[in-house]
């Protein structure tokens, strides 16, 4: 184990509650899933949909991506984590705010209720922001990977304002704009901003380090922040003036070009890599990106239908294969030894310990990997044919991947030390 690592790696306090609670509200999704069925195949703006989106964007992606990036930040810039105790209030907000939010959506309570759940959410995003910065602020080391953290937290605190602007507008209606036409800009700066570029930075890290590969290409990911970045800005602004049209394609295409030069990085470290063998938390990490390449692709039916099944599939895509698939594979990379960390970093090299990857249960991670390719098959394919008893079994599969991964953290998180002496 890279003893950078071991000993910048953050307080467990400031970091485990993220994954059991993000854990929590994937079994909240898949129960709420179940229990909307047909209607995910409607508008999208309807409570129980709004209910289940924001679970899985806050609740599942946005809590675990949280609680890794403060795991990941000292390591990859060789420091500590700046005010723990900020990053744990910040769990508590989005917890709280996302929590409320969610009942909100599902019993469409617009009231004021719904104005406090936005501004702890938002609230929350800013801490994260404060806490990144001052943790990366001072390294004059991995310049292009500070670019990813920064400016991502950047279109956090973004998105998690234009959502709580959202949330007034419901309540106390000023927007001269579409509030429709706005969730759109709200949604695309969530996916691409925040999840997009924080799992790229992240993956960029992560991928080479666990594969044993490397690249001296890293201006492929500076290329990347760029396209990436401009792409996004003329997209909102221009969507903002005219409203999303075909046109708005040409600046996705530069977002999927960032993507491009992005994967021409990985590539380069995935062909030099030391470690040949591919385990199952790398599979539904290349699963999971070949989920995104598919979103982009169906991006022209997204545009040229506004409600109904084509966009269900496009939020197929991002949040069940893209988001979820990564998720599900880079807990097992991330969870585990975060809690081997605490338990052995301190020992000397008498005593024989596990591996980090000793902590989790092989066989449910296999379960959970052939779980998640057959619930988003049968899932994709009861929406694109509009098969409603199909939807049924999908959502039920999804509620026992859930449980499934679920039991496997809490296996982790229970782990007591065992440790051998040598000879």
């Amino acid at each position: 184990m890279n003893a950078g690592y071991v000993n910048n790696a953050s307080n467990g306090y400031a970091v485990i509650p993220f994954f059991i609670t993000a854990a929590i509200f994937f079994l909240v999704f898949s129960i709420l899933l179940f229990a909307t069925g047909n209607e995910i195949l409607g508008h999208y703006f309807q409570p129980k949909v709004l209910a289940i989106v924001h679970t899985l964007a806050l609740g599942w992606g946005t809590m675990i991506i949280m609680g890794a990036a403060y795991q990941l930040v000292p390591v990859i810039f060789e420091t500590n984590l700046k005010y723990p105790a900020l990053s744990f209030l910040s769990y508590i907000l989005l917890t709280f705010g996302t929590s409320i939010l969610v009942y909100c959506f599902w019993f469409f309570k617009t009231n004021y209720l719904l104005i406090i759940a936005g501004s702890l959410i938002t609230l929350s995003s800013y801490l994260y922001f404060i806490i990144v910065w001052l943790t990366s602020k001072d390294t004059d080391k991995n310049f292009e990977f500070n670019l990813y953290w920064m400016l991502s937290a950047f279109w956090f605190c973004f998105t998690t304002t234009v959502g709580l602007l959202l949330a007034i507008n419901l309540v106390e209606s000023f927007m001269t704009k579409s509030h429709l036409d706005i969730l759109k800009l709200h949604a695309h700066a969530g996916f691409i901003g925040w999840f997009l570029q924080l799992i790229l930075g992240a993956a960029a890290k992560m991928i080479p380090m666990f594969l044993l590969g490397k690249s001296d290409k890293k201006i492929l990911l500076f290329i990347s922040i760029i396209l990436i970045n401009a792409g996004l800005l003329l997209f909102l602004v221009d969507a903002y003036r005219n409203q999303i049209s075909f046109f708005s394609l040409v600046f996705g295409g530069i977002i999927f070009l960032g993507f491009i030069s992005w994967l021409f990085f990985i590539i380069v470290c995935i062909k030099n890599r030391l470690r040949k063998k591919v385990d199952i938390p790398m599979k539904h990490t290349i699963i999971s990106f070949a989920c995104l390449i598919i979103a982009f692709l169906t991006s022209p039916l997204v545009i040229q239908y506004e409600s109904g099944n084509w966009v269900t599939l496009y939020g197929t895509w991002i949040f069940l294969g893209w988001i979820t698939g990564i998720i599900l594979g880079m807990t097992f990379k991330t969870l585990p030894f975060i809690i081997w960390n605490l338990a052995y970093k301190n020992l000397n090299g008498n005593v024989k310990v596990p591996l980090p990857k000793d902590l989790y249960s092989s066989i449910l991670i296999k379960i959970q990997y052939y779980l998640f390719l057959i619930s988003l098959s049968i899932t994709v394919t009861s929406i694109i044919f509009k098969i409603r008893w199909m939807i049924d079994i999908s959502t039920g599969l999804w509620i026992l991947l859930s449980v499934c991964y679920l039991l496997n953290v809490f296996k982790v998180i229970a782990h007591k030390p065992n440790i051998h002496h040598g000879n």
